[in-house]
């Protein structure tokens, strides 16, 4: 698969929560590679997001992986607030078929810090994604 570990590290990072109000998160997000969008919002009271936007290569690794369609498919699943500015949930990476835990910092209102563990703690990595202006 091309760019596998860079396409999941990016999914799996996709994460978007609500910071100190819903409104303020609400939107669309960019990951640091500039090849995946995440469209975040309020879904039955908990924080979702989808894929609204994939370059080709992203979209290419997931159809590798067995995932038809990225564009629409729901990444960030049952996001709670953990604290001021920190909201704990769920992500789906594509790549892999599994969901695994995540965690969301907001540190402005353009920036989100996203931090997960891919195996059981062995395997974290964080990432700054910026709000994306369409």
């Amino acid at each position: 698969m091309r760019n596998s570990a860079c396409f999941i590290l990016s999914l799996l990072f996709a994460a978007a929560g609500p910071a100190y109000a819903a409104d303020s998160i609400s939107g669309s997000w960019i990951n640091p590679r500039g090849s995946v969008v995440v469209t975040t919002d309020n879904c039955h009271g908990e924080l979702c997001g989808w894929v609204s936007w994939a370059s080709e290569a992203a979209r290419a690794d997931a159809s590798d992986a067995g995932v038809r369609n990225l564009i629409g498919t729901m990444l960030l699943r049952d996001y709670r607030a953990s604290a001021p500015g920190r909201w704990s949930g769920r992500v789906y990476v594509p790549d892999m078929g599994r969901t695994f835990s995540s965690t969301i910092e907001q540190l402005d209102g353009n920036r989100l810090k996203i931090s997960g563990c891919l195996i059981a703690g062995l395997f974290c990595k964080s990432q700054i994604w910026v709000r994306h202006a369409k």
